[in-house]
């Protein structure tokens, strides 16, 4: 089977036994680990705008609560599917037990394309969603976030759309029902750039590891959203400079640097890098080749292949996005010398932050921004450290399954003391 045929989920499990190897994790863990606990599939009909209904084909799936209520985004877009979701919720238990956040795993998606429908359409669509999933979520059990499609707003809407299905007694109390919502409706400082700001503070710890200085080095950036959106900004900062950006809309290039705010104001209004007059247009299927000290893929899953692994001339390769390495090519990358900072760490930032919106909505607090950035570049680097240590300890080149190493003996330390019921 070629890499681009290979499921998701697929890659997830080879992953996860790699992982699971290093530390001679038990057959009967590796059995309870592989499988989600929950996969809940929702079918709704919305009222659209010509007075017409439409059902839709919700997700919510949940690998692990074992450290914590379950945690993860709502995707939507028309690829969305349950081979993908199992993945992206298998992912984030390991997120969480490597950043030593108490929180378990989840995903959810819904399989159509928001930008299809009318604002007040797409209101629908998460109302009744969420009104679908019911007690499947709640704020001290299974906590939504924003990922691919939806963002803040939609979060105020799953928000509100529980709280009024909760008793008049509740509704102020389950706000931490969502994160990633606006400041205005309980959202934390620096939600919005979270990501970003945790895949910079990976590249620094890697950077100070290996003696590389940011100041100067070339990006590449796929992907230019939220995540890349704000990662090149930062970087930018840092004194990198953008030397390529592609998305769905094309790809850019401009060898002595692209300007990354004006960039993302383009963005911002014309939806896509294409058109940007600050920049070269160059093909597509070029964009790999692109000579760069640093390549951010930060848009879906897949997009570094065995097709183009050889082609790429980075140094080093920083997953923002999740799964955006299959397997081959990453076997490719490897015998090229070229260093995978893993996604399971890399774009951890956002359920980091979260973690803090969850906390400051328990306590009813708000924390100033230089807080929330002090404790995820603490969190971040502590985390970075086991890595590096058990990759040590190990002997083992691979920073994805030394990654997996730490997440997976956390786990496995927990269920030694707390037994698997009855």
């Amino acid at each position: 089977m070629s890499d681009s045929a290979t499921s998701l989920f697929a890659t997830a499990l080879d992953q996860f036994h790699r992982g699971a190897n290093l530390i001679d994790l038990s057959s009967d863990l590796r059995s309870i680990l592989s499988q989600p606990k929950n996969e809940i599939i929702v079918n709704f009909p919305v009222r659209l705008n010509n007075g017409k209904y439409q059902v839709f084909r919700g997700y919510r799936i949940q690998h692990s609560n074992l450290l914590g209520p379950y945690k993860g985004g709502v995707r939507f877009h028309p690829m969305v599917n349950l081979d993908e979701v199992k993945a992206l919720a298998s992912w984030m238990t390991w997120k969480s037990a490597l950043c030593d956040i108490p929180f378990g795993g989840a995903k959810g998606g819904i399989s159509f394309d928001p930008n299809a429908l009318e604002v007040d359409e797409l209101e629908r669509v998460v109302r009744r969603f969420t009104h679908a999933l019911g007690s499947n979520i709640g704020p001290d059990h299974d906590i939504p976030a924003p990922d691919l499609g939806s963002n803040a707003q939609s979060m105020v809407w799953m928000m509100d759309t529980y709280a009024n299905s909760a008793g008049a007694a509740e509704r102020q109390n389950v706000k931490r029902i969502v994160t990633g919502k606006t400041m205005e409706t309980g959202g934390s400082p620096g939600r919005d750039k979270a990501t970003g700001q945790g895949v910079v503070f990976c590249l620094q710890h890697w950077a100070d590891e290996v003696g590389f200085d940011l100041a100067g080095a070339s990006v590449s950036i796929q992907g230019f959203g939220n995540v890349g959106g704000a990662t090149g900004r930062i970087l930018q900062v840092h004194g990198a400079r953008l030397v390529a950006v592609a998305d769905h809309g094309g790809a850019i290039s401009d060898e002595d640097g692209i300007d990354a705010f004006d960039l993302t104001d383009w963005v911002r209004e014309h939806g896509t890098v294409a058109g940007f007059p600050g920049a070269m247009w160059i093909d597509p299927d070029d964009y790999w080749r692109v000579p760069a000290d640093i390549l951010v893929p930060a848009a879906l899953e897949n997009q570094v292949t065995a097709e183009n692994a050889g082609q790429i001339q980075a140094q080093v390769i920083v997953e923002a996005a999740n799964g955006p390495t299959t397997l081959e090519a990453e076997k490719i990358l490897t015998e090229r010398g070229i260093e995978v900072l893993p996604d399971i760490l890399v774009n951890a930032g956002g359920l980091i932050v979260s973690y803090f919106e969850w906390l400051q909505n328990r306590s009813a607090e708000r924390w100033d921004l230089d807080d929330v950035d002090y404790r995820l570049r603490e969190t971040l680097w502590r985390a970075c450290d086991a890595v590096v240590d058990l990759r040590t300890d190990l002997d083992v080149d691979s920073r994805r399954d030394a990654a997996y190493a730490v997440a997976l003996r956390r786990l496995q330390v927990v269920y030694e003391q707390r037994g698997i019921f009855p």
